[in-house]
């Protein structure tokens, strides 16, 4: 049997004073007894000034979206000090100098041996950026830019990258690429599995792209199983370089089940050129995609790795 290891007495300590995330803990009258570094960090509110004090003391005087100051009847952690269930709110906090601190918030409640609560845990990080994350969708959305069923940018905003990237290409030479992108075999998975799940399928995809994928790059749906990437700034072997990591990522992922599922891609690479449309780039690295296919499938082809010649129909590129 194994043994279970000795855990230094102050470990646990150690380990909340050194997570980014503010935590503080309160008894029954919400008089804050421990306060860590990341709760200064993001308030400002040192802990001599904090503990011993209520946590609606003209400290952090949580408010929703609506102004609504929760500490007067809608606390998070009142509501969990009363029935001990757990809860979680995207609320605003009062920072020391002033201003508001989106956070999530997260609260347990304490118990004794006996089971009676005697008071609760607070942890709080910044969600400025889930929110502007957040923002950001609702905006899209709005637009009609984003596929319903993959969440990712759609076809019109993909078409739409490729003519701002064609324009900064012409006026600043700013050079780009583009793959295309396929699931292999995925006819396969909608007749043995069905179509809900090859639309789970498209999720993962389409998902592990885009996380897959640098801020400044796009990733969308060009429909049915084929998906395109943008790629900023990238000669041909970091265009290679893009697409190998995205064909890579979507290998190693899976859906969950009785036997987990997992589909491979197909990648095409095609560096935009000056005189280039939208259309004349998708074609070219549609080529390349096609090769990659008739190659044996999940892999990049670029014309780097097909060896063949980097120029126009003039210098003998088969694949204008």
């Amino acid at each position: 049997m194994a043994q279970t290891p000795d855990v230094p007495p102050n470990l646990y300590h150690d380990l909340l004073e050194a997570i980014a995330d503010g935590v503080y803990f309160t008894d029954r009258e919400r008089r804050i007894a421990y306060w860590n570094r990341g709760a200064e960090a993001l308030t400002g509110y040192g802990r001599a000034e904090v503990v011993g004090r209520r946590c609606m003391d003209n400290l952090l005087v949580h408010i929703d979206d609506a102004g609504t100051r929760l500490c007067l009847g809608h606390c998070p952690l009142a509501a969990t000090l009363e029935d001990g269930e757990p809860r979680e709110a995207d609320v605003y906090l009062h920072h020391r100098e002033g201003h508001r601190v989106p956070v999530r918030v997260r609260v347990f409640p304490i118990r004794d041996a006996g089971g009676a609560v005697t008071g609760a845990v607070e942890v709080f990080n910044d969600n400025t950026a889930a929110r502007r994350a957040a923002e950001h969708l609702e905006r899209m959305e709005r637009l009609a830019l984003l596929d319903h069923l993959t969440g990712i940018a759609n076809r019109r905003r993909a078409e739409s990258a490729l003519r701002s990237r064609l324009e900064e290409l012409r006026r600043n030479g700013w050079g780009f690429g583009v793959l295309m992108m396929d699931i292999d075999d995925f006819k396969a998975v909608n007749d043995t599995y069905g179509h809900e799940t090859g639309d789970r399928v498209l999720r993962l995809v389409g998902r592990t792209l885009e996380a897959g994928a640098r801020s400044f790059d796009l990733v969308g749906r060009w429909g049915g199983e084929e998906f395109v990437a943008v790629v900023a700034g990238a000669d041909r072997g970091a265009l290679h370089e893009a697409g190998e990591r995205l064909r890579m990522l979507v290998a190693h992922s899976s859906l969950d089940g009785d036997l987990p599922l997992a589909v491979t891609l197909s990648v095409g690479c095609a560096e935009a050129r000056p005189g280039d449309t939208p259309e004349s780039l998708v074609a070219r690295a549609d080529r390349m995609l096609y090769e990659a296919k008739r190659s044996g499938k999940n892999q990049v082809c670029s014309l780097e790795n097909r060896g063949l010649p980097p120029g126009g129909p003039e210098n003998g590129d088969p694949y204008p």
